[in-house]
């Protein structure tokens, strides 16, 4: 049986998930997850909440999903022995460090790899097999096929529904470096949500809407059965920031849906739910990469807001009322949109046509609101909230586990129950059972008091009475042990699922041997390669296989620089962009690796010999890591770039440029750019070979200065990646470096 596994972000979408017919619920504390401004769970609902969703047989799976810096690694890891110790069926990773020092000290702990590792392929995942993980989330640029294709014992995760992130997860630095807000670290302040113009060289792109990176929701219920045929076991749904009537109703959803396949009934989706949520939240939807859909039908660039559905039109409009005549009911307090002009209201007042005030309107009516915006005759009105759906799912009937009782009642001795669930099974005594002198105690009497499990997450599906003629209980006792029996099986579905065994923390250091300073070239043209080995560059870096097949035989210190997505290299001489290639490789690792704790330039140095600190990292956090090793540590810092700010799957300029035909912008001689509302213009660079976006910085990110402080404290590698620089400009950056080193 497959995996529903539902988010939630509070108690109340806990409990909602599981009443609605989640098999597992995942869910972030208040430290290390990836939705820092959730509401997330205290430690003790935690506490409570594992407990809660082991009574009613469903998973708890938190998220510990953030990059961790080296001041907070332990704290993490004791965050971990603490979930561990409570019993939690899994904890989403995304540090590799933090994943390998669990390995070793928890040795029990279920470990699933967060889409935030970037997991795209059959390479990656043979590295994460070593760390000792036990599941793969899959990134949601994967097709189905391509998932499949993938040969591992791990249990397979992709997301089926919610809100979608047009970058590469993992991969995205834009609120890094814009605000200071590290979307690898829980904090994405969201910027592809926001306006943004198309430009070829100076010239203005025309574009349909000025959403250009906003994707549509996934949706994928129209086309499940691909899904549920393949060898994916868990559907993930995102949502942990959703309202608990988003997670009750998009539960409902797929539940309906998985019980109808293994039911081989036809996988129809409930009109009904799939209505009621795309009022409750929908951005216009996709069926997503997974399942294969085109860069036209992925992005929304009319707006990011929820959309809605449509509510009816507008038939008349004058100074003091928008007349409308409604396609379906309308409540007071429910919300609205004015299509074209992006704006929305709460209907506080509604009215009829001869201006009375009412509380509501029937599909076909015409009613009167306040005209508090500029709007046409002709107007698209979208219901944005319903307060009938939204009371709908706050509810669920209660979840109810059947337990078989077997009562034994002897005179002169104590009541005994025995109870099971099919698993676990208790028995308790309480009470006395003596000789009746008036009227005797009945079976009936007896099945009416075990009955009172309404309370409980219970319900009786078989009782056995064994129980002597003519005899007396008082009827409280039977009331007592029946909840000691409730009591000792609520403990026992609590348990951890594992045995939970601590391991001695004993770290031990490793010295390496520094090397003399070096300085490394990332090239895009063949003038700044020309540049970089005329000055006797340590290491050049290229980006153009045509470029590094024409070199490489010239100079040992050329390397090729790996995709950062379905790469296929198989070259000792490369810069490894992702776990995939750097573990078949086994060369320098990029920064795109996200390594900013020692654990993870631990693991991973059994895979390369030099690799690369994020570029996310503060001089302090650098200063943190590198003192772990006494400043005597190998490693590489960018200190000169435009940073990719993200990688897309999604062409912005197929879709803008060439109209989702057969594409040709990533070889013509133009330059792209996003402009923002800043008019800083960001550069897009595209891999015509695997059809990549690549969105750059407006400008250079210059730490040049900062070398001799880096220096002082260990750091030995220095790396300058270029974008257009001419040989000149290159010379000019190589003497700087130079020079402070």
């Amino acid at each position: 049986m497959k995996e529903l596994l539902i988010p939630a972000g509070n108690m109340e979408c806990l409990k909602i998930a599981i009443h609605s017919g989640a098999d597992a619920v995942y869910l972030g504390g208040k430290k290390f997850g990836a939705r820092a401004y959730a509401n997330n769970f205290t430690d003790e609902e935690l506490v409570e909440a594992i407990k809660y969703a082991h009574i009613y047989g469903v998973k708890i799976h938190v998220t510990v999903n953030t990059m961790m810096h080296e001041d907070e690694l332990y704290d993490a890891l004791e965050y971990l022995r603490f979930l561990y110790e409570n019993g939690v069926d899994a904890v989403i990773v995304q540090d590799i460090g933090l994943i390998s020092l669990a390995r070793k000290y928890l040795p029990n702990l279920p470990i699933h790899a967060s889409t935030q590792v970037h997991n795209t392929n059959s390479d990656g995942v043979k590295l994460l097999e070593t760390l000792g993980v036990e599941r793969v989330v899959f990134a949601r640029e994967l097709s189905v096929e391509e998932i499949e294709n993938i040969d591992t014992k791990l249990e397979k995760e992709a997301f089926i529904h919610g809100s979608l992130c047009v970058s590469y997860s993992g991969n995205c630095l834009f609120s890094s470096v814009l605000m200071n807000r590290s979307g690898n670290r829980g904090e994405c302040a969201q910027i592809c949500r926001l306006p943004f113009k198309l430009y070829r060289d100076n010239d203005f792109v025309p574009t349909e809407g000025e959403y250009l990176l906003s994707p549509r929701d996934l949706n994928t219920s129209n086309n499940l059965k691909k899904i549920l045929d393949s060898s994916i076991y868990s559907l993930k749904i995102e949502g942990r920031m959703k309202s608990p009537e988003y997670v009750g109703c998009v539960t409902k959803l797929y539940r309906d849906l998985l019980d109808k396949y293994y039911a081989k009934k036809e996988l129809v989706p409930h009109r009904e739910y799939l209505d009621d949520l795309s009022v409750i939240f929908n951005r216009k939807y996709t069926e997503g990469f997974i399942l294969g859909t085109s860069n036209k039908d992925y992005i929304n660039d009319e707006t990011s807001n929820h959309q809605g559905v449509k509510l009816g039109d507008v038939v008349d409009v004058d100074d003091k009322y928008i007349t409308v005549k409604l396609e379906r009911d309308l409540h007071q307090g429910d919300g609205i949109r004015f299509v074209s002009i992006n704006e929305g209201m709460i209907c506080n007042y509604i009215y009829d046509t001869n201006t009375n005030l009412i509380n509501g309107a029937k599909i076909g009516d015409t009613i009167l609101l306040n005209n508090k915006f500029n709007v046409k005759k002709g107007e698209v009105i979208n219901i944005t909230i319903d307060v009938s759906i939204r009371d709908k799912y706050l509810n669920p009937i209660k979840k109810r586990i059947p337990i078989n009782m077997h009562i034994i009642a002897k005179v002169n001795n104590r009541i005994i129950l025995n109870a099971s669930d099919g698993k676990n099974e208790v028995s308790v005594s309480y009470g006395a059972v003596v000789s009746a002198n008036k009227r005797p105690v009945t079976k009936d009497d007896i099945l009416l008091h075990l009955d009172r499990l309404k309370d409980t997450a219970y319900s009786i599906n078989e009782v056995k009475i064994e129980m002597d003629d003519n005899i007396f209980i008082n009827l409280r006792d039977i009331n007592e042990v029946r909840r000691m029996a409730v009591e000792e099986l609520d403990k026992k579905r609590a348990l951890p699922p594992y045995e939970v065994i601590i391991n001695d923390f004993d770290e031990l250091l490793e010295d390496d041997i520094l090397t003399p300073p070096c300085i490394s070239v990332l090239a895009r043209t063949e003038e700044q390669v020309k540049c970089a080995m005329d000055n006797n560059i340590d290491r050049i870096y290229v980006t153009d296989k045509y470029i590094y097949n024409k070199y490489k035989n010239e100079s040992n210190r050329i390397y090729f620089r790996c995709y950062r997505v379905k790469d296929t290299t198989n070259d000792s001489h490369t810069l490894c962009t992702e776990l995939g290639s750097l573990y078949r490789n086994r060369s320098i690792g990029d920064y795109f690796l996200n390594i900013s704790n020692h654990a993870t330039l631990d693991f991973l140095g059994k895979y390369s010999k030099l690799l690369t600190l994020s570029t996310e990292l503060t001089f302090n956090e650098v200063k943190d890591i590198m003192q772990y090793y006494n400043f005597n540590k190998n490693v590489e810092l960018v200190i000169y770039n435009y940073p990719e700010l993200m990688i897309t799957k999604y062409c912005v300029l197929n879709k803008n440029v060439n109209k989702n035909e057969i594409c040709h912008v990533c070889m013509d001689k133009f330059k792209y750019y996003l402009m923002d509302r800043n008019n800083c213009k960001y550069r897009i660079l595209t891999d015509f070979e695997i059809h990549l976006s690549h969105i750059l910085n407006y400008q250079a990110i210059d730490k040049i200065e900062d070398i001799k402080e880096y220096k002082n404290i260990g750091v030995n590698n220095f790396r300058i990646e270029l974008l257009d620089e001419n040989y000149q400009e290159t010379l000019n950056i190589i003497r700087r470096v130079k020079d402070n080193i």
